[in-house]
């Protein structure tokens, strides 16, 4: 995980003038809350802390926050974005202590080329990020899979990723990343079949059109 300084001041207006006003003097408003001390309202460099959620370690990168003359670790959470602009808005840090395991959503990459897309199958995947338990500084900024050896109808489940010593990922092991599915061509050419068999099997005459007591029962009535 990276680790990166931030300097944050303490603020005492509120409200939506008062955010629209630090916002324009290129400052986001952000709470610093956690671990049993006071809510702290404060303010951030934007292009700064921009950049930082930027790095590889985006969302998970550990703050070291400048704050009245004390260092504080961080993460940042509740991230607000202008939804037009894409400027930051609003970010709630949460104070970490560097002994302590935090949990973590961590992205999943996929890395090769699979056998079974080569062959005319499907890459789909099912999980972008996995859940892990770590110390702060141990979260991983990303976890690799390799996936060059699946062929069609082969899977990657969680249980086949290589994590780093102090990290445990709390999802389920048997849940699956990603697999191969078979080209859907091929599919719809399967259900056309099995649909086709069917049919036949339904089809008037297919067996006792003419059985034993068919007509005579008929005909009794």
């Amino acid at each position: 995980m990276a680790d990166a300084t931030l300097a944050a001041q303490r603020r005492s207006a509120y409200g939506k003038g008062a955010a629209g006003r630090t916002r324009r003097e290129g400052l986001v408003p952000a709470v610093v809350y956690g671990l049993g001390a006071e809510n702290v309202p404060v303010t951030v460099p934007s292009r700064e802390l921009g950049h930082m959620l930027a790095s590889a370690a985006g969302a998970n990168t550990l703050f070291t926050l400048k704050l009245d003359g004390t260092d504080q670790l961080a993460l940042a959470r509740q991230i607000q974005w202008h939804p037009v602009k894409g400027t930051l808005l609003h970010v709630d840090f949460v104070r970490v202590r560097a002994d302590q395991t935090i949990q973590a959503d961590v992205p999943v990459h996929l890395t090769g080329d699979a056998e079974g897309v080569g062959r005319g199958g499907v890459l789909e995947q099912f999980l972008y990020t996995v859940s892990v338990e770590a110390k702060p500084a141990d979260v991983p900024n990303s976890l690799e899979i390799d996936i060059s050896a699946l062929e069609i109808g082969d899977a990657a489940h969680v249980r086949d990723l290589s994590v780093p010593s102090g990290v445990v990922i709390m999802n389920e092991a048997d849940d699956v990343l990603a697999q191969i599915s078979a080209p859907r061509v091929a599919e719809e050419e399967v259900a056309a079949v099995e649909g086709e068999a069917a049919e036949g099997e339904g089809a008037p005459g297919a067996e006792g059109a003419g059985g034993e007591g068919g007509g005579e029962s008929a005909g009794g009535e």
